[in-house]
């Protein structure tokens, strides 16, 4: 089974940032993939990633309007760059269009 981490961050960190990670959550079930999303808003990184979840991941996805905080985690990974908005639309591509990376 593939392994996809995302983030989500908009600048405000409230309803898009969660709107976001639940598209991709969702999405990622649908697809039959193992999903993690963290999210990063207004009340601080929640669902962190850790460093070995960003290394085993076979896609990485950063959906967001904002500078991702802790983005060493990510170092030797590719990574897919989409506005919250973008991700809440078209979740299922998104995901899609990171694994073609």
């Amino acid at each position: 089974m593939k392994k996809i981490v995302a983030i989500t961050a908009c600048p405000t960190g409230i309803a898009h940032t969660f709107m976001a990670a639940k598209a991709l959550e969702n999405a990622g079930k649908k697809l039959n993939y193992d999903i993690k999303v963290e999210t990063q808003g207004a009340t601080g990184i929640k669902n962190k990633i850790t460093v070995q979840e960003a290394a085993d991941a076979d896609a990485v996805i950063f959906a967001v309007e904002t500078k991702v905080r802790e983005e060493e985690r990510f170092k030797d990974k590719i990574i897919h760059k989409i506005s919250v908005k973008e991700a809440i639309k078209n979740a299922e591509k998104a995901i899609e269009d990171a694994l073609a990376l």
